[in-house]
């Protein structure tokens, strides 16, 4: 603890029995290590290598075994107590196998020597295996564990960009980048030079190598997949402070493997169609890959498939399993045909019964008990409007079944959740269109090992599900991909003016790190009250006396104005706070970062507990998990005085290259909104609120606040919005971050028809938008189209000048304060 500490920073109430602090406790811990090993996926096993046979020798290789990467940096990052590496994790299993302990010294002492001359987790060198240690080594056992690690944050990508005169970039965000540039020459995708050295000589020594990725995404795996010199691999992740241990226990078989990928794992970082154009300009990223992302892309585009090394939604165990499609059909139908839905007289009441259904029975046919994860695949007809091979529609894990168990299973899925959307008109303009034809049903373990079922859902005729308006329509992107791997022109528009003002543009060193004013309160009996004038006090709208609009007609425009700016921190915030009008008694309400638990400034002297990166979150296929994360993260949250929690972070993962992946899902939005979803649900259980982000299409972190994600409008809704409107319409999340990108011309916090036009008056949301922490967009724009807070600080002075020149309204400005003051209402 620091000087100050318990001067600067406010006490707490303990929420745990008998006035123990769930902060970091031992049960949240041990959630976040059974979370990790729920996550982690076994991509290879030949021979059964793993688990490791009691009494095994083990010789550990590769800086990744002391060099642990818990999980990114920046807004990811957590203040912990203590980081489990997997050299930890393994020696808490002496009485199952034993570790050639001199090489570890050298390792140990190796990575000692990097951080203290300033490197950080992750990002160090890998150094050379003596030839001493490894012929004591071989003569100590013939099994090797090589320890892989990646570390990315925000603000820089994975294959960085240096550019010295961009000035935008924090100082730590510039080093990083120039760090990675210079670690890692073609990206971190791939292994480096050193490290390459150290799996041939590893390989070349021993008879079974066993592979850990402790990495934050996609990197290449074709290195191990097709050398039989190497048995087996787990794709480890960030497992956050507990993942050496949770790793550690699968290698021993303390548990199962039943981790699923939830990207797609290609030979080369060029296979990805995002590659060739990520970074092709600074200012601009055109998505000329549409909708065909991860798998959707992989499966469905010719030639594509052979660059596949593991697939969507793939994993191994311990055990085996059978999945026996046992029927498929209409939820609530009394159709006979085992091919036919209906025709076209009777296809429309079948959409408006609303649902389709595969039962499933999942039986364990090996030696150890298990979870398996049963995926359901839809091929639509490809129509006019061209579709993925596959896209996935409904999934559920298994419990824990015993060797010969079964458990039946019935997934469900919307009939209109299969529709896509027609930007161009080509059967219907701006509609969500179901078209003719059939609907196939795949049931398996991951998209290619699949089952076709005995009923498919066809349709005679082409059903407009929902009818909407063109939004977010490109004005610069100038094709974009076909099913056939062809290309079509797109209608190009008129350049948006993308920084006009209506009163000047504002000093750029006001856009970053700038801490909110103080406001000065004018002196007040305490017998008069706290409210101003007379006026009444937030309590008369808690107890019910008066009206949240009635409230706010009385307030100022410089009272309405305060509002819709961040506020100083207080407690132990550091990203600040809301309201903070003690006048009117409303409360000063704090935020806190992490995706990956709440982040407390080291300085605070407070430990809270890190959780897995959201990736493996995800990779676990399990909505309990996450909702079981969401309630533990919401609770440390509640007990440190803190109430809006930035998380779950949900942006797609476009491209390998991403260097905020980490903290974001799958490339599959269907998987990132119903996990995400649950997430949300366990953060609100503890009456806080969970901030949906970013909000949308932030897959890039070079210059991030000023470039431009040019993407066609089915794109948008289909993938990159789609999560965002799963979570919106199925658990009300209490606020959304809008993000620093534009979209398509306008700055996402600028955007009308984004947070307006879609957010509101197409998915129904009452909640509150913030931006993310000092966009480069102009308040008062930010807060006509639908972004009510601006943080970390607001701009009153430009505000009130917008409002004194007519160019925002008082209407305009009371719409976002009740917002604003409706989300703080909610809180405890």
């Amino acid at each position: 603890m620091n000087k100050w500490s318990r001067i600067k920073f406010t006490p707490n109430l303990s929420l745990g029995a008998n006035g123990e602090r769930v902060t970091g406790s031992k049960a949240h811990i041990e959630l976040s290590k059974n979370a990790a090993k729920e996550g982690m996926v076994l991509l290879k096993n030949n021979n059964n290598v793993l688990p490791l046979a009691a009494g095994t020798r083990v010789a550990l290789f590769g800086k990744g075994t002391f060099d642990y990467v818990k999980g990114g940096g920046g807004s990811g990052d957590v203040t912990v107590a203590y980081i489990r590496n997997l050299y930890e994790g393994l020696k808490l299993q002496k009485d199952k196998i034993s570790i050639f302990e001199e090489l570890c010294d050298y390792y140990r002492n190796d990575i000692k020597k990097q951080y203290a001359a300033g490197a950080v987790p992750g990002m160090t060198i890998e150094p050379d295996v003596p030839v001493e240690l490894l012929n004591k080594a071989k003569a100590y056992t013939d099994t090797a564990i090589i320890s892989i690690c990646r570390y990315s944050g925000e603000g820089w990508d994975r294959k960085s960009v240096v550019d010295p005169n961009n000035k935008a970039l924090w100082d730590y965000e510039r080093e990083m980048t120039e760090k990675s540039a210079e670690l890692f020459k073609d990206g971190d995708f791939c292994l480096s030079v050193k490290e390459k050295e150290m799996v041939d000589t590893v390989k070349a020594s021993f008879k079974n190598v066993i592979v850990i990725l402790n990495v934050g995404g996609m990197v290449d795996t074709s290195w191990f997949a097709y050398d039989d010199q190497i048995q087996s691999a787990l794709l480890a992740l960030q497992g956050g402070m507990e993942g050496g241990l949770a790793a550690a226990e699968l290698l021993v078989g303390d548990g199962n493997p039943s981790g699923k990928t939830v990207d797609t794992f290609a030979k080369s970082l060029d296979d990805y169609p995002s590659t060739y154009n990520f970074h092709e300009s600074r200012d601009y990223v055109d998505y000329t890959d549409d909708i065909y992302v991860g798998y959707r892309y992989f499966e469905t585009i010719p030639g594509a498939a052979e660059k596949v090394v593991y697939p969507f939604g793939y994993g191994l165990s311990y055990t085996t399993f059978d999945v026996e499609i046992v029927s498929a059909g209409i939820v609530n139908c009394n159709c006979t045909s085992s091919t036919t839905a209906a025709g076209s007289a009777d296809a429309d009441i079948d959409i408006k019964a609303g649902k389709l259904y595969a039962k499933v029975r999942i039986t364990n046919t090996g030696k150890a008990s298990g979870k398996e994860v049963v995926q359901v695949y839809v091929a639509k007809p490809q129509g006019k409007l061209g579709k993925p091979a596959k896209e996935l529609v409904a999934f559920e894990k298994t419990r824990e079944l015993q060797p010969g168990e079964s458990q039946l299973m019935t997934l469900t899925w919307e009939i209109n959740d299969m529709a896509s959307y027609d930007d161009l008109g080509k059967v219907q303009k701006s509609a969500y269109v179901l078209e003719a034809g059939s609907y196939d049903i795949y049931v398996g373990t991951n998209v290619r090992d699949v089952t076709k079922a005995d009923y498919s859902y066809i349709l005679n005729h082409d059903v407009i599900t929902e009818q909407l308006s063109a939004k977010l329509v490109p004005t610069s992107l100038p094709k974009r991909m076909l099913s056939d791997g062809s290309y079509e022109a797109l209608p190009q528009g008129e350049p948006v003016d993308t920084d006009y003002s209506a009163i000047g543009n504002i000093d750029p060193s006001l856009t970053e790190g700038v801490a909110p004013g103080q406001r000065a309160i004018p002196y007040f009996r305490f017998a008069d009250g706290m409210a101003k004038n007379g006026s009444h006090d937030i309590m008369d709208v808690v107890e019910g006396r008066i009206t949240l609009d009635e409230f706010v007609s009385e307030l100022s425009i410089d009272d309405l104005i305060h509002l819709l700016g961040g506020q100083p921190n207080t407690g132990v915030a550091n990203t600040f706070g809301i309201g903070n009008m003690p006048e009117y008694g409303i409360p000063s309400v704090m935020t806190a970062d992490g995706p990956a638990g709440v982040r407390i400034a080291p300085e605070v002297g407070i430990c809270t507990t890190a959780f897995p990166c959201s990736t493996l979150l995800a990779c676990t296929w399990n909505p309990d998990v996450l909702e079981a994360v969401g309630r533990a993260g919401g609770e440390e949250l509640k007990e440190n005085n803190l109430a809006l929690w930035l998380t779950p972070a949900i942006c797609i993962h476009r491209s390998p290259l991403c260097g905020r992946n980490f903290e974001y899902y799958s490339e599959d939005p269907f998987v990132t909104g119903k996990l995400a979803g649950a997430m949300v649900r366990g953060i609100q259980s503890n009456n806080v609120g969970a901030t949906l982000k970013h909000f949308a299409l932030n897959n890039k972190e070079t210059n991030r606040k000023n470039s431009d994600s040019r993407v066609s409008e089915r794109a948008a809704r289909e993938i990159y919005l789609k999560a965002f409107e799963m979570i919106v319409k199925n658990e009300n999340p209490w606020a959304i971050m809008s993000s620093y990108n534009m979209i398509n011309g306008y700055r996402a916090s600028e955007s009308e028809d984004l947070l307006t036009g879609i957010l509101r008056d197409e998915w129904g949301y009452e909640g509150m938008v913030t931006t993310d922490w000092w966009t480069c967009g102009e308040h008062y724009k930010e807060t006509k189209a639908g972004n009510d807070l601006k943080m970390g600080n607001g701009y009153p002075d430009r505000v009130k000048k917008a409002y004194d020149k007519g160019a925002i309204s008082r209407d305009e400005i009371e719409t976002s304060v009740k917002r604003i003051l409706g989300l703080i209402l909610k809180l405890d």
